[in-house]
């Protein structure tokens, strides 16, 4: 008696063909994938000045009354008092953090940002000698909603 239906058994083969290809496949690339490269580390240098971990915050209140660092100033202290911090952070990295309220007008908050863009200019100058214009500290703004 012989079936001259249908079969139904599935063929593995062409599933075995492909595994096996892409085991292959897989042997040959991993070695040239895990290849390591030496690298040149860099020896001990100088320790980072002292202060230059603490984050520069000028940040202004409610009343557009500034303070750096949790200490109250008048505006035209800033470029003043931000011009030595700027000068202890490296060139080219240097920060300041604007923390403005969030009930404030923003020409409060831009008159901030040029007094730290003349202060970012004066660091500048006395690093290079000559300023062309333009300082290199940059502006993270942080808006308080209270």
């Amino acid at each position: 008696m012989s079936h001259l239906g249908a079969k139904s058994d599935i063929n593995i083969t062409p599933l075995i063909d492909i595994v096996l290809v892409l085991l292959i496949v897989f042997i040959v690339l991993v070695p040239t994938l895990a290849k390591v490269s030496d690298a040149a580390l860099p020896t001990q240098g100088p320790p980072p000045p002292p202060g230059s971990e603490v984050p520069l915050v000028l940040s202004l209140d409610a009343q557009g009354q500034p303070f750096l660092q949790q200490e109250a100033l008048a505006w035209s202290e800033i470029q003043a008092r931000l011009v030595p911090p700027l000068l202890l952070q490296p060139r080219g990295a240097r920060k300041v953090f604007l923390k403005v309220a969030g009930d404030l007008p923003h020409g409060t908050a831009v008159r901030a940002m040029d007094e730290i863009r003349a202060a970012s200019d004066q660091a500048k100058s006395r690093t290079v000698g000559v300023s062309d214009g333009g300082g290199d500290a940059k502006v993270v703004l942080s808006l308080n909603k209270s």
